[in-house]
């Protein structure tokens, strides 16, 4: 009989629980951070967009620019990014109630 490694039979363990510890929660989600949240647009997203997200290497960020765009078209556009260009997928880093925050608040145009 063969013995497998301890570091073998470990792997899957960690590896799980690196997943669990990346993914986005469900149900028992927390609720948007605004504060933390109109941060990162201003400062992550607006190194692409602009300070004041009218506009830079990405397009603007403006109630007229994304008029022609739903909620759920933004959402899925901040999550998974868009291939093919300079803007990520912010899965990673978001959930999907972060991500329906900011596409409410870039829609409305009332970002704290």
């Amino acid at each position: 009989m063969q013995r497998t490694p301890a570091r073998s039979r470990l792997w899957p363990n960690a590896a799980l629980a690196l997943i669990a510890t990346m993914a986005p929660a469900s149900a028992g989600e927390a609720a948007p951070d605004p504060v933390k949240l109109a941060n990162l647009v201003r400062q992550d997203c607006g190194s692409c967009h602009g300070l004041t997200l009218k506009g830079g290497l990405g397009k603007p960020l403006t109630v007229e620019q994304l008029g022609p765009w739903d909620r759920d078209q933004l959402v899925h556009i901040i999550l998974d990014g868009i291939p093919g260009t300079p803007m990520p997928p912010w899965r990673p880093l978001l959930s999907e109630l972060d991500a329906r925050w900011i596409a409410d608040r870039l829609k409305q145009g009332n970002l704290p």
